[in-house]
């Protein structure tokens, strides 16, 4: 990808996020997931007193493209911080979301951890969860 389009979807996780409903840890997160043909879904984290029906960015972003059929994605940018800081740490996607996000992505999908437009990891799902299980698994030879 090149460096434009990687701040584009950068900034549109930063607008993401400002949706983010975290009365509870207060740490917003916002994602921004390009499909293979150029679209962008973007999602936010949304927390629940329960806890567990608590839902990541990179989730809501990815359940609202399957919802409308999309299938193949390219990359997703991550954002977070503690609501009105910068985050000194880049925020990386939780396991749950990458095992999620490998059903769809493959470890081939880019995944951009930003702290800011100018400041952020660029690595695949493959590097963050090696030996990942995914669709070829259950594949019948």
């Amino acid at each position: 990808m090149e460096k434009e389009q990687i701040q584009a979807l950068i900034r549109q996780a930063f607008a993401a996020r400002k949706f983010a409903y975290t009365p509870y840890s207060h740490f917003q997160v916002g994602a921004a997931l390009l499909t293979g043909d150029g679209k962008v879904y973007t999602g936010c984290n949304i927390e629940n007193a329960g806890y567990t029906p608590t839902n990541c960015a990179e989730r809501t972003a990815l359940f609202k493209a399957v919802s409308e059929g999309e299938r193949m994605f390219s990359a997703i940018a991550i954002v977070g911080s503690v609501q009105g800081t910068v985050n000194k740490l880049v925020t990386g996607p939780c396991g749950v979301c990458r095992q999620a996000l490998y059903e769809f992505g493959g470890p081939d999908l880019t995944v951009i951890m930003a702290k800011t437009e100018e400041d952020y990891i660029v690595t695949t799902l493959g590097e963050l969860l090696p030996y990942g299980f995914g669709p070829a698994n259950l594949e019948n030879e």
